[in-house]
C-alpha cells in the first residue's frame, strides 16, 4: 500500500477535531476572491444552454446514426454544465446575480423540469454545521458502509429520473392541485433533489411559496405540452430527449457518488470531519472538468467555502494547497480522479456482505 492509499485508508470519524489553522487561513486568503461575477456566470450558462439544446436538436433530427449519436453527447455534456448552475443558486446571495435565477428556469429548470425549488431550501441543510451526516441531511447517504446492491440501485435511480420527472408534472401536480393529500406527498417527498429517503420537506412559505407556484405551474404546462407533441411529431423527439436527460442524469449520480466518501454512520461532525468526508479532485486531471463542471471538482474546498463562487474556487484551491502544504490537513481531501473513488466506495461495500 502506497503511502497515498494509506492516508486514505482510515475512515472519516465526526470526533476528529476542528483543524483551525486550515479553516481560518480558508477565510483570510480568499477575501479577495469572494464576488460573483456577472461576466462569468452568464456567458457560461448561456452557452451552455445553448449548445446543449442545439445539439440535442442535432440527435433529434440528423439521420446519420453516428452524427446523432455526437451530437447526443456533446447535449448532455452541455446541459449537464448548464443545470448544474442549480448548485450556485443556493449559495449566491439574492441580489448578486439579477435576474440570474429568473432566466436559468426558463431556460434550463422549467424545459428539464428540474426548477430551482427542488434544489432552495434544501441543498443549504446539507451544508448545516450539525445536520451534514446525519439522517437530517437530504444529501447524505453512508454508501461506502451499505451492501453491494446499493451502488446499483443508486444509478438506477438516475436512469428513471425523467420519466419521473415527466409523470410528476404532467400527472400528480396537476391532481395534487384538486387532491390536497396528495399535493402534500408529493411536496414532502418528490419535491427536492435527495438522496436521502428519510427526508421529508416542509410546505413552502410567503416568498419561497410564490416562487414554487410559478416553477410548477411552468413545469407542468411544458410537461403536459412535451406528452401531447407525440401525438403529431411521434413519440421518437421525446425518447431522446429522455434518453440524453437519463445519460445526464447518471452523470450527476456518479458526481454525486464521488463527491463524499460517505463513510459518517449518523453522528454530527466537525466542520474539519465534513472536509475530510468530501473530495476534491483538482488538476493536473483534465476529465474532472467534464464530470464535476461548475466548480464541483473542488467539492470539498466548497464545503469550507460554501459561498464561494464555482469561478473562485480554483484559485481558492491554489492558495489554501500552497499555504498548508503537501500532507496537511488539507491535502488529505484531493483524490487523483472518479475510477479510484468508485473503486473504493465499490470495495467498501462489497465488505459488508
Amino acid at each position: 500500500m502506497t503511502v497515498y492509499e494509506t492516508i486514505k485508508a482510515d475512515p472519516v470519524s465526526g470526533a476528529i477535531p476542528d483543524d483551525k489553522a486550515m479553516l481560518r487561513a480558508a477565510v483570510e486568503l480568499t477575501r479577495d476572491i469572494a464576488t460573483a461575477r456577472p461576466g462569468i456566470y452568464w456567458p457560461d450558462m448561456l452557452v451552455s444552454a445553448a449548445v446543449g439544446y442545439g445539439a440535442l436538436a442535432g440527435a433529434i433530427l440528423l439521420d446519420n446514426p453516428w452524427a446523432a449519436l455526437a451530437c447526443a453527447a456533446v447535449a448532455v455534456l452541455a446541459l449537464y454544465r448548464a443545470l448544474l448552475f442549480i448548485h450556485e443558486l443556493t449559495h449566491i446571495h439574492r441580489d448578486a446575480l439579477p435576474g440570474f435565477r429568473f432566466a436559468w428556469n426558463l431556460l434550463v429548470g422549467i424545459p428539464m423540469l428540474i426548477p430551482s425549488f427542488m434544489y432552495e431550501g434544501v441543498h443549504t441543510l446539507h451544508h448545516a454545521r450539525t445536520r451534514y451526516g446525519t439522517v437530517e441531511d437530504p444529501e447524505y447517504l453512508p454508501l461506502a458502509l451499505m451492501k453491494p446492491w446499493s451502488l446499483p440501485m443508486f444509478l438506477l435511480v438516475a436512469v428513471l429520473l425523467p420519466i419521473g420527472l415527466l409523470i410528476r408534472s404532467a400527472v400528480l401536480v396537476p391532481l395534487g392541485a384538486i387532491i390536497p393529500p396528495l399535493r402534500r406527498l408529493v411536496w414532502g417527498r418528490a419535491s427536492a433533489l435527495s438522496i436521502n429517503p428519510a427526508f421529508e420537506r416542509r410546505a413552502p412559505e410567503d416568498d419561497f411559496a410564490r416562487m414554487v407556484f410559478w416553477q410548477e405551474l411552468g413545469c407542468s404546462a411544458w410537461a403536459i405540452a412535451l406528452l401531447a407533441s407525440t401525438q403529431w411529431l411521434g413519440w421518437r423527439p421525446l425518447l431522446i430527449a429522455i434518453a440524453v436527460v437519463s445519460v445526464t442524469a447518471v452523470f450527476n449520480q456518479l458526481r454525486t457518488l464521488v463527491a463524499h466518501l460517505w463513510q459518517n454512520e449518523g453522528e454530527a461532525m466537525t466542520v474539519t470531519a465534513q472536509y475530510l468526508d468530501s473530495v476534491n479532485v483538482p488538476p493536473p486531471g483534465l476529465w474532472a472538468e467534464l464530470w464535476a463542471p461548475v466548480g464541483l471538482r473542488y467539492h470539498a474546498t466548497h464545503h469550507l467555502l460554501p459561498s464561494m463562487p464555482y469561478h473562485a474556487l480554483p484559485e481558492a484551491h491554489r492558495r489554501l494547497a500552497a499555504h498548508c502544504g503537501a500532507g496537511s490537513t488539507y491535502d488529505r481531501a484531493s483524490y487523483p480522479g472518479m475510477a479510484m473513488l468508485i473503486g473504493r466506495i465499490a470495495r467498501s461495500t462489497m465488505r459488508r456482505r
